[in-house]
C-alpha cells in the first residue's frame, strides 16, 4: 500500500469564530462570512427501567406511587428532560423521557434516584430502608414507537398480574440485543 503524507490545514485556513453579545447572550458568528455557526439540536427518546434495592415493594401504595411517579418526572424537567409517560408498579419504575442535551445517561439516572430517594425519605420516614437498585437499564426508541411504550408503561399493573419484574427485564435486555450476566444485574 502506497505512503499517503498526512493533510495538514493551517491555521489561519480553519474557520474562527467570534462571539458577539446579543440580545438572548452570546451569539457566534464565523469570522470568515458573517453566518451564525450552526445550532445543537436533539431529542432522543429514552425507556429508562430500574427498581427498588433487592425488588422490595416500597411503593405499594397506590396513592404513594403514583406521587413517587409524580416526583421523578418533575426531576427530570429540572434537568431539561421532557418526561412522556411514568409509570410502574410496587417494585420498579418505567420512565419514558427524553436525554437532556447536555447531561451523560449516567448522570441523568444518578440524579433522578439521588433527589427521587431524598424525597422519599423525607416525605415517608417510616421507609428509611428505601434504595433503588445500583444498576438500571436503558433502552432507545424510536420516535415512531413513542406511544406504544407510552401504553406499555400505563398498562404495567395490567403486565405484571402475569410477569415478574425479572421476567421483563430480561425481555427488555434481549430485545435490545443487550448481553448481560446474571451474577452481575440484580441488587
Amino acid at each position: 500500500m502506497p505512503h499517503r503524507p498526512a493533510i495538514r490545514r493551517s491555521r489561519s485556513a480553519m474557520p474562527r469564530c467570534t462571539p458577539i453579545p446579543g440580545p438572548g447572550g452570546w451569539d457566534f458568528r464565523s469570522r470568515q462570512n458573517g453566518e451564525n455557526m450552526p445550532q445543537s439540536l436533539a431529542r432522543v427518546v429514552l425507556h429508562t427501567v430500574f427498581s427498588t434495592k433487592k425488588r422490595v415493594p416500597f411503593l405499594i401504595e397506590p396513592a404513594f406511587r403514583a406521587e413517587v411517579h409524580a416526583f421523578l418526572g418533575g426531576c427530570a424537567k429540572t434537568m431539561e428532560s421532557v418526561p412522556i409517560e411514568i409509570g410502574g408498579v410496587a417494585d420498579h419504575v418505567h420512565l419514558l423521557t427524553t436525554l437532556p442535551r447536555t447531561i451523560a445517561i449516567a448522570e441523568f439516572v444518578k440524579e433522578l434516584k439521588r433527589v427521587s430517594t431524598n424525597r422519599i425519605h423525607m416525605r415517608r420516614p417510616d421507609l428509611e430502608e428505601f434504595h433503588w437498585q445500583a444498576g438500571y437499564g436503558i433502552f432507545s426508541v424510536s420516535e415512531s414507537v413513542v406511544p406504544v411504550v407510552a401504553r406499555y408503561i400505563r398498562n404495567q399493573e395490567a403486565h405484571h398480574r402475569a410477569s415478574t419484574y425479572l421476567t421483563e427485564y430480561r425481555s427488555l435486555l434481549r430485545k435490545h440485543g443487550v448481553v448481560w450476566d446474571e451474577a452481575h444485574v440484580w441488587d
